[in-house]
């Protein structure tokens, strides 16, 4: 008892969140007797695992296009081809945001990085300032459904060290999101459509030679998406070497071809990546350490015994998953809540008859609309700042979007066939 209150007061005074879990997990093993080397050699297995060098590279790469012209040259890519659209731009925005978070895998760069961009550019077009801020922070969040999002990387190795009898490939996961995340921007495009009825925004005409034009400038780009999914499932690549290839490609293209990214700043960017690497990999370690522990003091088997008892059915127990999803999406950012809650919830659900892959789709497309749950989402907050906008004005931009999102959410979550079919 005393160190549990111990362990709550160190978070309460912001002691970081992996020497908390380090020290939870070597005092488990410590009142159990068992050699607290084990968090040791559970660290060095972790490190052994050959994906886990993906995590890194597609962060770098993300980190590389980020700086460089590619979002702007994809943003007047995707205007020329669906800018004469009702609503385009507003379709753009999300599109390109997506695509943007995907390879980052951090949802607050999008809003900081692409707001500069697309705020102005929708305000100028048209539409209500309201609508631009409540999309914006919403796109913030969207893509990490899509491959090569670092989130789905990182559930797939937590998952696979969980050694559950079913396999958790990355591959699978990569698939496995691809109609969840359309979902969700069919739906958001779908509403921003309807809700720009209205508003005389011009519309651009389509153009063939824009579209000419602005396929060549992007065409560096363009075969990122092909590179990575058709060397995977082509079989060309395994994940880890087509995250070495996609980091090549992109730092050969924006620093060498397109001179768009000085060597000078080439070191920069390689310690603002890492530095989110290496705060991911340490909570990740240390996490894997103290699963095992709960494994082996046999709480996943109490954990589900409980709910058990008091939750017979199926749907009662995705009711209860998502409502707790969204809580802890509100109050943890996505890579602790995964290294944390998935060891504990994932053999409950499997005991739910609840496949891994669609676990981990549900898992995310929560934490995806966690950030901007209120009162204390964290996208709400980082639209605020970036946009000096008062956190009650975010709040009721968001939520059309967030309805939305929910509604996707729940279609998700009890329509398995949608993250499922792919994989047969």
């Amino acid at each position: 008892m005393i160190p549990s209150i111990l362990l709550i007061l160190l978070a309460l005074v912001g002691v970081p969140l992996f020497v908390i879990i380090a020290a939870a997990a070597l005092w488990g093993f410590h009142s159990s007797g068992i050699d607290l080397s084990v968090v040791a050699i559970e660290i060095y297995r972790i490190a052994e695992t050959p994906v886990l060098l993906a995590i890194p590279l597609f962060t770098f790469a993300g980190y590389l296009l980020s700086e460089s012209q590619a979002p702007q040259r994809l943003m007047r890519l995707t205007q020329s081809l669906i800018g004469w659209l009702p609503g385009g731009l507003a379709i753009v925005s999300l599109g390109v945001c997506a695509a943007f978070t995907a390879f980052t895998g951090a949802s607050g760069v999008t809003i900081i990085a692409l707001g500069a961009l697309l705020y102005p550019a929708m305000e100028e077009a048209g539409y209500p300032q309201k609508f631009n801020l409540g999309l914006i922070t919403t796109s913030g969040s969207l893509g990490l459904l899509f491959a090569p999002s670092l989130p789905l990387i990182l559930y797939g190795i937590v998952a696979q060290q969980m050694n559950l009898g079913q396999p958790v490939a990355i591959e699978d996961l990569f698939l496995a999101g691809i109609f969840p995340g359309l979902l969700m921007l069919v739906l958001l495009s779908l509403w921003s459509v309807w809700a720009n009825r209205g508003n005389r925004i011009p519309l651009s005409r389509f153009k063939w030679r824009d579209v000419g034009s602005s396929i060549r400038n992007a065409a560096w780009e363009l075969p990122l998406p092909i590179f990575v999914l058709g060397g995977i499932y082509g079989g060309f690549f395994a994940v880890s070497e087509a995250a070495a290839m996609t980091a090549l490609y992109v730092l050969v293209v924006e620093v060498i071809i397109l001179r768009e990214i000085s060597l000078r700043r080439l070191p920069s960017i390689m310690r603002k990546s890492m530095v989110l690497v290496g705060g991911i990999l340490v909570i990740l370690a240390v996490s894997l350490a103290s699963a095992n522990y709960m494994i082996d003091a046999g709480i996943p088997t109490r954990l589900f015994e409980l709910i058990n008892a008091h939750v017979s059915s199926r749907l009662t127990f995705l009711i209860l998953l998502n409502i707790f999803l969204l809580l802890l999406g509100a109050l943890l950012d996505i890579f602790s809540a995964l290294v944390l809650v998935v060891p504990l919830i994932l053999p409950v659900a499997v005991g739910y008859g609840i496949h891994p892959v669609h676990l981990g789709i549900i898992f995310l497309a929560n934490m995806q609309i966690g950030y901007l749950t209120p009162p204390v989402g964290l996208n709400l907050f980082i639209s605020g700042y970036r946009f000096k906008k008062p956190i009650s004005e975010v709040y009721w931009s968001t939520l059309p979007f967030f309805l939305i999102l929910l509604c996707s959410v729940l279609v998700i979550t009890y329509w398995p066939a949608l993250s499922l079919v792919l994989l047969h």
